[in-house]
This record gives structure tokens, C-alpha cells and sequence, in this order.
């Protein structure tokens, strides 16, 4: 598993790169950001239509292609309004603030090997060192500012209560995120993107590095913003949470920071654990690995990311918005726990290897055997006896007043017997013995009413 002295992890050699390569490598990184919004937009309404048994759009051009690029022209000619509290500069900022550090994070990840651009051997990447990974998770944590700060400065209570979700969020889901890819340092023995892919070659780390890999497909989507985490702006509870103050290009730039993070999530997960831009293991070695060189490994790349993307709109599409104890209780109780043991565990093991003898490859499938054994073995063992009466215990009646001011229960507490309920209940208890009353009087009654009948 720890890569040999010849498939070291080596870092991209930009030597050869000119002034006039970095911007043509700049600019088509903004442009395939760009369109890759206006498809994801297009992509996910089509999804979830047919989730939902419904078309989607398919009104404006082929298949509804056109309809992400008429909403954008709709935001770019809405009249632009601004809030009369508001911090003005603030105000402004925020927005931008979100955008340029979700476009920053693309200029380290690398699309692809060296290949031949106008004549000059140059990797498809705008740039990479020896730290680059840290420097995506500087940008992911700056860009948050532009959620808080357009919260705060909007001058009214929605959007500041979103903001305020949104730093407990990123600070309970970046630890965990942060976490997760602490294992892929150890076993690559680099933070440089272009090193990690090439620390690949042999195996993808999505396979010994599965649990580190299911903690940031959890965390990738807290850090979006992404339903079922979505608490910053959730339209139940607050508007629209920090975006409620926006309109025209400024709620387009939250929007566009937001589809740009999912894809910048989806990249640093092809990145990290998927191999990169490497082709998939059968097509790897067709022709000693021909679709591995030249222009190929965009298209595994950029495949891989939207396959990522998918599972963004199809979680969107089937999972319902966690309470706000429930997501907090994901974050410090079971992602960053869970993270913080496997780096350990790693560790003891990345330290085994370095001292014996034993590979930490056999050792990890070895451990993995014994994993999959433990979980064959529980399932054929005898099931708890599920008609078992449960244990004797009734919900806490809690007075809601007892902080001076009146408080929802919580859940497994019922509130205290109502006074007035009870009042009304004697009421008509009284009422129904008062009319009915004693027992056999209505027969008596019955009775003289049939003999005055007769008797007249």
C-alpha cells in the first residue's frame, strides 16, 4: 500500500510553463466551471423530475438545455435592490467573497498528465506544491465568510440566524473533512494533488481508505450547504436563510458559489480517492495503459466528478432535512469520533510497516477479511426478540415555564395536564350527571307519560 522507491509520489514540473500557458490554462478553468454550473443546474432539475415522475425542463431549447441560461439572464436584468439596513459594503462583498475562493480552489487539481499545448510540454494543471491540499481547505474555510458576513450585514434576523448555522456547520463538518484526508497523507506520504494521483498507480485509496472516503462523502455534503444539510438556508424555518436580503447578480453569485463548491468538493474527492484522472482499472491497461496519456484522462476525470455530482442530486432528491440536534449530533458525535479513531488506527499500522517486516497492505486486507467475517457472522446470529415489552418508561413532564419563558418540549417530554383542560373536563362531567340524572328516572318518567296516555 505505501508506495515503492519507482512509483515514488512525484510532484508536476511547471518549468517549461510561459505567461501566455498559465492564462489559457486560467481562463478555460473559469469557463469549464462556468458551463459545468449552467449543466449541473440543467442536470439536477432533470433528475429529480424523473424521481419525482416529472419532465423537467424541456421547454427551452433541446431537452430543456436552455433553461439554466435563461434563468441566468433573468438574475443578470432583475432590478437590484439593497436593503436599507444593510452595511452597504458589506452588503456587496459577501457575495464576491464566496465566489472568488470557490474559483481559487480548481488551480491546484490537476485535469490530467503532461501533454503537448502549442507546442510546449506543460501538465494539464494551472499549478500545484508541496502543500496544496491545505491550501484547498484555506479556501473552502475563507469562502465561508461570504455566507457569514452576507448574513450578518444584511440587517435582519433570518439571514443572520443562517449565517450563524453556517460557521457552527463549517466548523463541525471541516474537522471531520479535515480528518479524513489526514489518512490519504499518511499512506501517499504527500499533500500535493499531483503526488497523490501518482501515489495511485497500483491502487485506488478509495479501497483501503473506504471509511476515511464515506466520512468526507458525508462531510462534502455538509460543507455545501447541500440538503439534508442545508440547515443555512432552509426555507422551512428561515426564508432563505442568508440569502433572503439578495437579489439580481448578488443572489446569483451565492448560487454560483454554491454549484461551484459541489464541484470542487466532487474534484478533491476524484482527486484524493478515485485516482484522479486515471482511467478505471480495465481500461487502464488496454494497450500498456494508452488511455492514461494525452487528452484521455479529462475525460475519466471529468466523468468521475459528475458521477459525484449525481449522488449531490439524488441524496437531494430522496433525503428529507435533518433537525438541527440531529445534524450537530452527526458532526461531533459520529463523523468527527469515527475520523479521529481511523487516523489513529492508521497510524499504529503505518507505523507497523515502518518497523517490520509485514507490509501495511496485508495487514489492511487482512484486517479487512477479518472485518467482512464479523459482519457474515452477525447476520446469521439469533435476532432480539422484537415482541419484548419495552422497559417501563414514560415520557418527563417538565415545566415549560421554568426559565421564565415558555419553551417546546423536546423529544421523550410531554407537556404538564392543561388547568383549564381539566376545568372544562369537570364541567362537563358535571353537566352530563346533571342531565342524565338519578338512575331509573327516565324509566319512571317513560312510565307516567304512557299511563296519562292511556288514561286520557
Amino acid at each position: 500500500m505505501i508506495p515503492t522507491d519507482a512509483l515514488a509520489p512525484v510532484t508536476a514540473s511547471f518549468s517549461d510553463d510561459t505567461w501566455w500557458i498559465v492564462l489559457i490554462k486560467a481562463v478555460a478553468i473559469v469557463v469549464f466551471l462556468l458551463v459545468s454550473v449552467l449543466f449541473a443546474i440543467w442536470f439536477e432539475r432533470k433528475v429529480v423530475g424523473r424521481m419525482q415522475q416529472r419532465p423537467g425542463p424541456n421547454v427551452h431549447g433541446p431537452f430543456g438545455l436552455l433553461q439554466s441560461l435563461a434563468d441566468a439572464m433573468k438574475l443578470l436584468v432583475k432590478e437590484d435592490m439593497t436593503v436599507t439596513a444593510a452595511d452597504k459594503i458589506v452588503y456587496v462583498v459577501a457575495p464576491m467573497i464566496a465566489v472568488f475562493c470557490s474559483l481559487l480552489v480548481f488551480a491546484v487539481i490537476p485535469f490530467g498528465p503532461m501533454v503537448n499545448m502549442f507546442g510546449v510540454e506543460t501538465p494539464l494543471q494551472l499549478t500545484d506544491f508541496p502543500v496544496a491540499v491545505l491550501y484547498i481547505l484555506a479556501c473552502a474555510s475563507v469562502g465561508v465568510y461570504g455566507i457569514v458576513l452576507g448574513g450578518w450585514s444584511s440587517g435582519s434576523t433570518y439571514p443572520l440566524l443562517g449565517s450563524v448555522r453556517s460557521t457552527a456547520q463549517v466548523i463541525s463538518y471541516e474537522l471531520a473533512m479535515g480528518l479524513s484526508l489526514v489518512t490519504v497523507f499518511v499512506v501517499a506520504g504527500s499533500m500535493s494533488t499531483s503526488a497523490i494521483v501518482t501515489s495511485q498507480v497500483g491502487l485506488w485509496w478509495i479501497i483501503p481508505l473506504f471509511p476515511a472516503f464515506l466520512i468526507y462523502l458525508v462531510s462534502m455534503v455538509g460543507e455545501t450547504n447541500r440538503l439534508p444539510f442545508d440547515l443555512p438556508e432552509a426555507e422551512g424555518e428561515l426564508v432563505s436563510g442568508y440569502m433572503t436580503e439578495y437579489s439580481s447578480m448578488k443572489f446569483a453569485w451565492f448560487f454560483l458559489a454554491e454549484y461551484i463548491n459541489m464541484l470542487n468538493v466532487s474534484a478533491i474527492a476524484t482527486t484524493l480517492f478515485l485516482g484522479g484522472w486515471r482511467a478505471p482499472a480495465p481500461i487502464s491497461l488496454i494497450n500498456d495503459g494508452m488511455f492514461n496519456h494525452g487528452w484521455w484522462p479529462v475525460l475519466w476525470f471529468v466523468a468521475k466528478i459528475w458521477i459525484f455530482m449525481f449522488f449531490f442530486v439524488w441524496v437531494r432528491g430522496s433525503v428529507l432535512r435533518f433537525r438541527y440536534d440531529q445534524f450537530m449530533k452527526i458532526g461531533w458525535k459520529v463523523l468527527i469520533p469515527v475520523a479521529l479513531g481511523w487516523v489513529v488506527f492508521l497510524g499504529v499500522f503505518r507505523g507497523t510497516d515502518l518497523f517490520t517486516d509485514v507490509p501495511m497492505r496485508k495487514i489492511l486486507f487482512a484486517l479487512a477479511g477479518l472485518l467482512a467475517v464479523v459482519v457474515v457472522v452477525s447476520m446469521f446470529l439469533p435476532e432480539r426478540n422484537k415482541d419484548a415489552p419495552p422497559p417501563p418508561t414514560g415520557p418527563k413532564v417538565y415545566d415549560p415555564f421554568a426559565g421564565g419563558y415558555p419553551v417546546p418540549p423536546m423529544p421523550g417530554q410531554v407537556l404538564p395536564p392543561s388547568p383549564r383542560k381539566q376545568r372544562l373536563a369537570e364541567q362537563a362531567k358535571a353537566t352530563a350527571s346533571v342531565t342524565a340524572g338519578p338512575a331509573g328516572g327516565d324509566e319512571i318518567d317513560s312510565s307516567n307519560e304512557s299511563s296519562e296516555v292511556h288514561g286520557g
